[in-house]
């Protein structure tokens, strides 16, 4: 028995619905939960890994694109048979029960954590409960979908830690720390990425915290999710092959017409300066050729080196530019480039060699809003569910009315140790946004609330999506979590 493409083609985008967007050996779990069985609740945490605290996002892009749209019988049938054809059981009178009392809506309750929120690792993010006692299989059904939320959670959390260290650099040197925050990370991962849809997702986590990006991706993302028509911003740059296409003699031209297409007074330029000798296009073709027609276009260039150690090439290039362009002491007691020139590093750069290059940087005397950095697969693609231990598990089971724990306590692994009964997430303050990471923000069981507000807010229950917020405002959320100071502390494990 195979499954034909007609069939196939009912699954939706790429063959899928929620039917067949899990794991083979969740079709056959209706079958083997106790007797009298009416609801299971779960949850999903980050358990550990490198980040102490986990920067949640991605919940609601998840809900609209994966949950919101109601099972239809062609996906029924369908997903009948491809199981059919792959061996394993499927659970026909549940899919049908969906579809004839729901009108094949889901019924589940969501309950989360607000995105763009930290939370430290341990703790409930998310929490799922059937509300019909018909299906207490569908609680883990979805757990497959759900469980991407560690993707743009993982990279929300790394964007963020990668901010700590900047912003640390710039609190140290620069006149103006918050006003150069925001473009001092560059999103450079959508060719790294495994698919457009990854781009997209993760290279939004990262926008989170900053706003400079070249993942087109993420824009449409911000967009198609989170109400957002524009949720980055970008500069013309150059790459090898516009340079190399004039000729190694030529480079001055390429240089140049680079500056006549897109430089002007207030615009920025981007030019990459290892195609052939990095210190003769810096020194001779900008700092000497093109230096008057620079300074007269009113343009910033910044200059990128592409090989090369940054902690070498990336001084080098300050004292370079500023023999050309000169400099300035600023009231930190550091130096700052004329503005018609800066550097931005994109090659090899992950936190290590960020928090190496910036601290480099600040030992000969710069000041960190001199130097931008980019991250490509460091940000996007060196990311796994291990890398904060995400996990989803059931913590309770309704039997005959009644709520039991239900939880795993592996001798052979105590890290693995799960959660007990309905949980709730609450902290010492009044509000999500009152509260630090020191403040005892922990999980409790919903009987242990004692009048604390829950902070996990139901944002989706039987098919429709509850809480719907703007990217703005998920920023917003984000900019007011623990300061630089502190999530440096955690991130450096101090």
């Amino acid at each position: 028995m195979a499954i034909t493409s007609d069939q196939a083609a009912a699954f939706g985008l790429r063959g899928l619905s929620i039917l067949t967007a899990t794991d083979s050996y969740k079709a056959s779990h209706y079958a083997q939960y106790p007797p009298g069985t009416t609801r299971v609740s779960s949850y999903i945490e980050a358990r550990g890994g490198r980040f102490p605290a986990a920067r949640f996002f991605g919940l609601q892009a998840i809900l609209k694109s994966a949950l919101l749209a109601p099972v239809t019988a062609e996906q029924i049938d369908a997903a009948g048979a491809l199981f059919g054809a792959h061996g394993v059981a499927f659970n026909r009178a549940g899919w049908q029960h969906v579809l004839d009392a729901h009108g094949g809506r889901l019924p589940l309750e969501i309950a989360a954590v607000p995105e763009g929120m930290d939370v430290p690792v341990g703790n409930v993010l998310v929490q799922v409960v059937n509300t019909d006692p018909v299906v207490p299989w569908l609680t883990s059904y979805v757990e497959t979908v759900l469980m991407q939320l560690w993707y743009p959670t993982t990279v929300a959390s790394l964007s963020a830690a990668a901010r700590a260290i900047i912003f640390a650099a710039l609190d140290r040197s620069s006149d103006d720390p918050a006003g150069q925050i925001a473009f001092r990370l560059h999103d450079f991962g959508a060719r790294g990425s495994t698919s457009m849809v990854s781009a997209g997702i993760g290279g939004l986590a990262h926008l989170v915290n900053f706003s400079g990006t070249d993942t087109v991706p993420a824009l449409l993302a911000a967009a198609q999710w989170y109400h957002e028509p524009m949720a980055g911003s970008s500069i013309p740059a150059m790459e090898h092959s516009t340079v190399t296409s004039w000729g190694r003699t030529n480079e001055v031209a390429a240089f140049r017409n680079m500056l006549q297409q897109f430089g002007g007074r207030g615009k920025t330029i981007a030019m990459v300066v290892d195609s052939y000798d990095m210190t003769e296009a810096v020194e001779t073709t900008i700092g000497v050729d093109l230096r008057d027609d620079i300074l007269a276009s009113g343009s910033t260039v910044v200059v990128r080196p592409d090989s090369g150690d940054p902690r070498v090439t990336v001084p080098r290039i300050l004292r370079a530019l500023a023999r050309s362009f000169g400099s300035e002491i600023n009231r930190r007691g550091f130096r700052v480039l004329n503005p018609a020139v800066r550097v931005i590093q994109g090659d090899g750069m992950d936190l290590d060699a960020i928090d190496d290059l910036y601290q480099t940087v600040l030992n000969d005397g710069w000041s960190a809003e001199n130097v931008s950095v980019g991250m490509g697969g460091g940000l996007l693609q060196k990311v796994n569910r291990d890398t904060m231990r995400f996990a989803m598990k059931a913590s309770a089971i309704e039997i005959d009315g009644v709520w039991t724990d239900a939880y795993k306590d592996p001798r052979t692994d105590p890290g693995k140790r799960s959660k007990r009964g309905r949980l709730a997430l609450v902290s010492n303050g009044t509000a999500w946004n009152d509260f630090a990471i020191k403040t005892g923000l922990e999980t409790v069981r919903e009987s242990e609330l004692n009048g604390r507000p829950n902070l996990l807010r139901t944002v989706f229950r039987d098919g429709e999506l509850l809480i719907d917020e703007p990217f703005s405002l998920i920023r917003r959320r984000a900019a007011q979590n623990p300061t630089a100071e502190s999530i440096d502390e955690r991130v450096s494990g101090s």
